[in-house]
């Protein structure tokens, strides 16, 4: 079982800001709907800490208030290719580190974090916009999916 004690600071930051990132990924692809959506990321933590004792590193991660990365992006462009890197950064860091069905339940959270994100408000209405599955899409690729 993997723990926060496994990780350097730095490396536990990295771990705790991956999903906040990936949310924003979404939040920010298509425009409208950043309040409900961002409240839908919160709910995904306290969804998942409902299973609470499945995986010492998700319960680590999600008994954690999420935050927002701070780093000042130019545009959207800027703000997926630093987050898509993070993540990547992330997905190594775990391989290393973690069993692989922790790193797989970490994954997981992300891309159930991602989807609960980009349906909770409708874009044109459909449920996920193109422009949100294009990045959920880059979000799987770069978590290695």
């Amino acid at each position: 079982m993997t723990s926060k004690a496994d990780f350097t600071e730095e490396e536990w930051d990295l771990v705790l800001s991956a999903p906040p990132i990936a949310g924003t990924i979404v939040i920010t692809a298509h425009g409208g709907g950043m309040m409900r959506e961002t409240f839908a990321m919160a709910k995904a933590y306290a969804e998942a800490r409902q299973h609470h004792g499945e995986s010492q590193l998700l319960d680590a991660v999600v008994a954690a208030k999420p935050e927002r990365d701070h780093t000042k992006h130019g545009s959207f462009e800027e703000l997926k290719t630093h987050g898509l890197q993070r993540l990547r950064e992330v997905t190594e860091l775990l391989k290393g580190k973690a069993t692989p069905e922790e790193a797989e339940d970490y994954r997981r959270f992300i891309l159930t974090l991602t989807d609960k994100v980009a349906r909770r408000h409708k874009e044109d209405g459909v449920d996920i916009s193109p422009e949100e599955q294009a990045a959920i899409d880059e979000i799987a690729t770069a978590l290695g999916g």
